[in-house]
């Protein structure tokens, strides 16, 4: 919900104030939502099946929801077409027999790749928080949080050079492993390998929810007419719209 593209007084007003002022606490964990550091994307997840799932087990296991599907096909023991890639992991032995597996998480932004999870390492090939004449403005994306080079402003471009991160030891994407060091040498490959294999695999589709609408903006929020703020809600118009990733 991005109430900042409202062109009302009071939708910028209220964006601004929650932004600077409200914008709440991930943490350890870098940034929030609309980035792809670990405060935007990072939650825990719960698994409850008596019977199948041990009580007080845990995993360190890497996951995302679209995992979902093909783990719940497993359960239904449905077979998923083999003419067609899915970005989706099994999961079934993760739950059921605690096993960690091998999964690829690819951050995106729009239809920028961003970074690449692979079992406790990070790379980030692309950089940006949020536009800077965004940030000027008051939104801030990091409240708290500026590491050089790293929470940049402007899309920043570290494919030659990938930035990486350890997320175990360091959640927070505030060390960078050198560039120098042995560990960095032994993993920055994989996850090269990984970014060229991705982006020469895929094929990008047309957006089907950029879709804006000033009609559907908080123009009259609960509580407004207690403060005289109420105003007319436009008649609806949909148009394509553009973003700010």
């Amino acid at each position: 919900m991005r109430l900042f593209l409202s062109h009302s007084y009071f939708n910028k007003r209220l964006i601004l104030k929650v932004s600077k002022s409200d914008a709440g606490s991930n943490g350890p964990l870098l940034c929030g939502k609309q980035t792809t550091f670990e405060g935007g994307v990072r939650e825990p997840a719960i698994a409850w099946w008596p019977s199948r799932i041990n009580p007080n087990s845990m995993t360190g296991q890497p996951a995302t929801v679209m995992d979902l599907f093909h783990t719940i096909a497993s359960f239904s023991n449905l077979k998923m077409p083999t003419d067609r890639q899915y970005d989706s992991y099994d999961l079934s032995s993760v739950l059921f027999h605690n096993k960690r597996i091998d999964t690829n998480i690819f951050y995106y932004r729009g239809n920028q790749l961003m970074a690449i999870r692979n079992g406790d390492y990070k790379a980030h090939f692309w950089t940006l928080t949020n536009p800077l004449e965004e940030f000027k403005t008051g939104i801030d994306y990091c409240p708290g949080n500026d590491i050089d080079g790293i929470t940049t402003h402007l899309l920043t471009n570290y494919t030659q050079s990938p930035k990486l991160f350890h997320l175990v030891r360091d959640p927070g994407e505030r060390y960078l492993i050198s560039e120098n060091s042995d560990e960095y040498k032994n993993v920055i490959q994989k996850f090269v390998n990984l970014y060229e294999e991705h982006i020469n695999s895929v094929t990008p589709s047309k957006p089907e929810l950029n879709w804006c609408d000033d009609s559907v903006m908080h123009w009259s929020p609960p509580g407004c007419e207690k403060i005289n703020m109420c105003l007319p809600v436009p008649p609806s118009k949909p148009y394509k719209c553009d973003w700010p990733h």
